[in-house]
Protein backbone atom coordinates (compact mmCIF):
# COMPACT_ATOMS: atom_id res chain seq x y z
CA UNK A 1 0.00 0.00 0.00
CA UNK A 2 1.28 3.68 -0.97
CA UNK A 3 1.89 5.72 2.19
CA UNK A 4 -0.45 8.31 1.63
CA UNK A 5 -0.40 12.24 3.40
CA UNK A 6 -2.86 14.65 3.89
CA UNK A 7 -1.81 17.73 4.17
CA UNK A 8 -3.65 21.52 4.32
CA UNK A 9 -1.86 22.93 1.43
CA UNK A 10 0.33 23.28 -1.68
CA UNK A 11 3.17 24.88 0.30
CA UNK A 12 2.85 22.23 3.34
CA UNK A 13 3.25 19.25 0.73
CA UNK A 14 6.27 21.32 -1.11
CA UNK A 15 8.62 21.55 2.01
CA UNK A 16 7.40 17.73 3.11
CA UNK A 17 9.08 16.69 -0.40
CA UNK A 18 11.51 18.52 -0.17
CA UNK A 19 12.48 17.57 3.49
CA UNK A 20 12.76 14.39 1.45
CA UNK A 21 15.26 15.58 -1.24
CA UNK A 22 17.12 17.20 1.38
CA UNK A 23 17.72 13.90 2.84
CA UNK A 24 18.17 12.61 -0.28
CA UNK A 25 21.44 14.54 -1.81
CA UNK A 26 22.65 14.94 2.23
CA UNK A 27 23.47 10.86 2.19
CA UNK A 28 24.14 10.65 -1.61
CA UNK A 29 25.20 14.49 -3.60
CA UNK A 30 25.14 12.97 -6.92
CA UNK A 31 21.55 11.56 -6.56
CA UNK A 32 18.93 11.23 -9.33
CA UNK A 33 15.86 13.05 -9.63
CA UNK A 34 12.99 12.36 -12.03
CA UNK A 35 11.55 15.79 -12.44
CA UNK A 36 8.06 16.73 -13.35
CA UNK A 37 6.58 19.31 -15.51
CA UNK A 38 3.53 21.24 -14.80
CA UNK A 39 2.38 23.55 -12.08
CA UNK A 40 1.63 20.51 -9.86
CA UNK A 41 6.17 19.76 -8.68
CA UNK A 42 6.45 23.50 -8.80
CA UNK A 43 5.89 23.68 -4.49
CA UNK A 44 8.29 21.33 -4.33
CA UNK A 45 11.14 23.53 -6.43
CA UNK A 46 10.05 26.26 -4.53
CA UNK A 47 10.96 24.93 -1.28
CA UNK A 48 14.33 23.22 -2.58
CA UNK A 49 15.27 26.90 -4.21
CA UNK A 50 14.58 28.25 -0.54
CA UNK A 51 17.43 25.62 1.19
CA UNK A 52 20.67 27.06 -0.16
CA UNK A 53 21.24 22.83 -1.19
CA UNK A 54 24.04 22.38 -2.88
CA UNK A 55 22.66 20.40 -6.14
CA UNK A 56 25.37 21.24 -8.80
CA UNK A 57 26.54 17.60 -8.91
CA UNK A 58 22.96 15.89 -8.61
CA UNK A 59 21.17 14.46 -11.96
CA UNK A 60 17.63 14.81 -13.67
CA UNK A 61 15.84 13.15 -16.15
CA UNK A 62 12.72 14.33 -17.12
CA UNK A 63 9.55 12.22 -17.23
CA UNK A 64 8.70 13.59 -21.02
CA UNK A 65 8.29 15.79 -23.87
CA UNK A 66 6.36 17.13 -26.54
CA UNK A 67 7.34 16.20 -30.41
CA UNK A 68 7.15 19.00 -32.84
CA UNK A 69 7.37 22.20 -30.94
CA UNK A 70 10.29 23.98 -32.47
CA UNK A 71 13.24 24.06 -30.86
CA UNK A 72 13.29 26.64 -28.04
CA UNK A 73 9.35 26.87 -27.53
CA UNK A 74 8.89 28.32 -24.21
CA UNK A 75 6.18 25.62 -23.55
CA UNK A 76 8.62 22.33 -24.70
CA UNK A 77 9.66 20.70 -21.44
CA UNK A 78 13.24 21.04 -22.39
CA UNK A 79 12.14 25.05 -21.65
CA UNK A 80 10.14 24.36 -18.41
CA UNK A 81 12.55 22.09 -16.66
CA UNK A 82 15.29 24.74 -17.16
CA UNK A 83 13.45 27.93 -16.16
CA UNK A 84 11.33 25.81 -13.24
CA UNK A 85 13.99 23.52 -12.18
CA UNK A 86 17.36 23.38 -13.37
CA UNK A 87 17.96 27.58 -13.38
CA UNK A 88 16.70 28.13 -10.25
CA UNK A 89 18.30 25.04 -8.16
CA UNK A 90 21.58 25.36 -9.34
CA UNK A 91 21.71 21.88 -11.09
CA UNK A 92 24.68 21.40 -14.31
CA UNK A 93 22.74 22.11 -17.37
CA UNK A 94 24.62 19.02 -18.45
CA UNK A 95 23.37 16.49 -15.80
CA UNK A 96 19.62 17.31 -16.77
CA UNK A 97 17.92 15.08 -19.37
CA UNK A 98 14.80 15.53 -21.16
CA UNK A 99 13.16 12.54 -23.70
CA UNK A 100 14.46 12.96 -27.44
CA UNK A 101 17.04 15.63 -26.47
CA UNK A 102 19.43 13.53 -28.52
CA UNK A 103 17.63 14.64 -31.65
CA UNK A 104 17.28 11.09 -33.22
CA UNK A 105 13.28 10.54 -32.36
CA UNK A 106 13.45 7.34 -34.11
CA UNK A 107 15.92 5.88 -31.32
CA UNK A 108 14.74 8.33 -28.65
CA UNK A 109 12.88 6.04 -26.40
CA UNK A 110 15.81 3.30 -26.20
CA UNK A 111 18.59 6.43 -26.09
CA UNK A 112 16.74 7.75 -23.24
CA UNK A 113 16.53 4.13 -21.15
CA UNK A 114 20.05 3.73 -21.89
CA UNK A 115 21.27 7.18 -19.80
CA UNK A 116 18.82 6.16 -16.92
CA UNK A 117 20.62 3.18 -16.73
CA UNK A 118 24.27 4.48 -17.23
CA UNK A 119 23.28 6.45 -14.86
CA UNK A 120 22.61 3.46 -12.06
CA UNK A 121 18.40 4.69 -12.40
CA UNK A 122 16.09 7.22 -10.76
CA UNK A 123 16.19 7.24 -6.79
CA UNK A 124 13.05 9.79 -6.49
CA UNK A 125 10.86 10.28 -8.96
CA UNK A 126 8.18 13.03 -8.76
CA UNK A 127 4.64 12.34 -10.44
CA UNK A 128 1.76 14.21 -11.07
CA UNK A 129 -1.77 12.48 -12.00
CA UNK A 130 -3.98 13.93 -15.23
CA UNK A 131 -7.84 13.84 -14.69
CA UNK A 132 -7.70 11.08 -16.36
CA UNK A 133 -5.11 8.65 -14.45
CA UNK A 134 -2.33 9.29 -16.91
CA UNK A 135 0.88 9.90 -14.88
CA UNK A 136 3.35 11.10 -17.75
CA UNK A 137 2.39 11.37 -20.66
CA UNK A 138 1.04 7.09 -20.53
CA UNK A 139 -2.34 7.90 -21.56
CA UNK A 140 -4.94 5.55 -20.29
CA UNK A 141 -4.79 1.86 -22.28
CA UNK A 142 -0.73 2.59 -21.52
CA UNK A 143 0.69 -0.76 -21.09
CA UNK A 144 1.82 -1.54 -17.12
CA UNK A 145 5.27 -2.63 -18.45
CA UNK A 146 5.82 -0.03 -21.32
CA UNK A 147 9.23 1.82 -21.85
CA UNK A 148 9.77 5.22 -23.12
CA UNK A 149 8.17 5.37 -26.46
CA UNK A 150 5.98 7.72 -28.78
CA UNK A 151 2.32 8.32 -28.11
CA UNK A 152 -0.66 10.08 -28.86
CA UNK A 153 -2.17 12.14 -26.44
CA UNK A 154 -5.73 12.28 -25.78
CA UNK A 155 -7.92 15.23 -26.39
CA UNK A 156 -8.74 15.40 -23.02
CA UNK A 157 -4.94 15.90 -21.81
CA UNK A 158 -4.66 18.35 -25.00
CA UNK A 159 -7.76 20.40 -23.57
CA UNK A 160 -5.95 20.67 -19.87
CA UNK A 161 -2.75 21.70 -21.25
CA UNK A 162 -4.10 24.14 -23.86
CA UNK A 163 -4.34 26.45 -21.21
CA UNK A 164 0.15 26.69 -21.45
CA UNK A 165 -0.85 27.70 -25.24
CA UNK A 166 -2.48 30.35 -27.01
CA UNK A 167 -4.89 27.56 -28.22
CA UNK A 168 -5.66 24.03 -28.02
CA UNK A 169 -4.90 24.29 -31.99
CA UNK A 170 -1.14 24.65 -30.76
CA UNK A 171 -0.80 22.18 -28.61
CA UNK A 172 1.16 19.11 -29.61
CA UNK A 173 -0.75 16.10 -30.64
CA UNK A 174 2.25 13.76 -29.79
CA UNK A 175 4.89 13.53 -26.97
CA UNK A 176 7.81 10.92 -26.13
CA UNK A 177 7.02 9.70 -22.35
CA UNK A 178 8.97 7.36 -19.82
CA UNK A 179 7.12 3.94 -20.10
CA UNK A 180 5.02 3.38 -16.46
CA UNK A 181 7.73 -0.07 -16.77
CA UNK A 182 9.93 2.51 -16.64
CA UNK A 183 8.65 4.91 -14.05
CA UNK A 184 8.11 1.73 -11.52
CA UNK A 185 11.87 1.43 -11.33
CA UNK A 186 12.51 4.19 -9.68
CA UNK A 187 13.42 3.64 -6.03
CA UNK A 188 11.06 5.51 -4.30
CA UNK A 189 7.55 7.09 -6.17
CA UNK A 190 6.66 10.57 -5.18
CA UNK A 191 3.28 11.24 -6.79
CA UNK A 192 1.61 14.76 -5.86
CA UNK A 193 -2.02 16.04 -6.35
CA UNK A 194 -3.88 19.53 -5.51
CA UNK A 195 -7.70 20.12 -6.08
CA UNK A 196 -11.00 18.74 -6.41
CA UNK A 197 -10.21 17.90 -10.27
CA UNK A 198 -7.80 15.41 -8.93
CA UNK A 199 -9.91 13.57 -6.82
CA UNK A 200 -11.65 10.69 -8.69
CA UNK A 201 -7.84 9.85 -10.58
CA UNK A 202 -6.26 10.07 -7.09
CA UNK A 203 -8.88 7.42 -5.99
CA UNK A 204 -8.17 5.29 -8.80
CA UNK A 205 -4.81 5.29 -8.35
CA UNK A 206 -4.79 4.31 -4.98
CA UNK A 207 -7.56 2.29 -4.07
CA UNK A 208 -8.59 0.87 -7.14
CA UNK A 209 -7.87 -1.88 -8.85
CA UNK A 210 -4.63 -2.41 -11.03
CA UNK A 211 -5.65 -1.22 -14.59
CA UNK A 212 -3.96 -0.01 -17.94
CA UNK A 213 -7.38 2.19 -18.10
CA UNK A 214 -6.00 4.17 -15.13
CA UNK A 215 -2.40 4.16 -15.82
CA UNK A 216 -2.04 6.12 -12.07
CA UNK A 217 -2.89 2.40 -10.68
CA UNK A 218 0.52 0.55 -11.58
CA UNK A 219 1.93 3.11 -8.18
CA UNK A 220 0.40 -0.01 -6.40
CA UNK A 221 2.87 -2.25 -7.92
CA UNK A 222 5.55 -0.51 -6.44
CA UNK A 223 7.37 -0.76 -2.66
CA UNK A 224 8.27 3.03 -2.12
CA UNK A 225 5.30 4.87 -2.91
CA UNK A 226 4.41 8.26 -0.93
CA UNK A 227 1.11 9.98 -2.24
CA UNK A 228 0.84 13.70 -0.96
CA UNK A 229 -2.36 15.25 -1.15
CA UNK A 230 -4.57 18.35 -0.19
CA UNK A 231 -7.71 17.77 1.29
CA UNK A 232 -9.32 18.51 -1.84
CA UNK A 233 -7.38 15.81 -3.81
CA UNK A 234 -7.85 13.12 -0.92
CA UNK A 235 -11.65 13.82 -0.61
CA UNK A 236 -13.24 10.58 -2.55
CA UNK A 237 -10.36 8.59 -0.56
CA UNK A 238 -12.41 5.62 1.31
CA UNK A 239 -9.51 5.40 3.86
CA UNK A 240 -8.74 8.91 4.50
CA UNK A 241 -9.03 9.11 8.14
CA UNK A 242 -7.03 5.70 8.36
CA UNK A 243 -4.25 7.90 6.29
CA UNK A 244 -4.56 10.16 8.52
CA UNK A 245 -3.86 7.82 11.76
CA UNK A 246 -0.77 6.06 10.12
CA UNK A 247 0.74 8.98 9.49
CA UNK A 248 0.07 10.72 12.59
CA UNK A 249 1.74 7.51 14.69
CA UNK A 250 4.64 6.97 12.26
CA UNK A 251 8.09 6.68 13.63
CA UNK A 252 10.09 9.90 13.02
CA UNK A 253 13.51 8.05 11.84
CA UNK A 254 11.21 6.30 9.20
CA UNK A 255 11.63 9.44 7.02
CA UNK A 256 9.29 9.96 3.83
Amino acid sequence: MAEVIIVPDQATAGELVADAIQALVRHRPDAVLGVATGSTPLPVYRALGGRGLPLDRVRAFALDEYVGLPEGHPESYAAVVRREVTDPLGLDPARVRVPGDTGALRTAGEDYEAAIAAADGVDLQLLGIGTDGHIGFNEPGSSLASRTRIKTLTEQTRRDNARFFSSLADVPRHCITQGLGTILEARHLVLLAFGEGKAEAIAGAVEGPVTASLPGSAIQLHPHVTVVVDEAAASRLALAQYYRDVYAHKPEWQGL
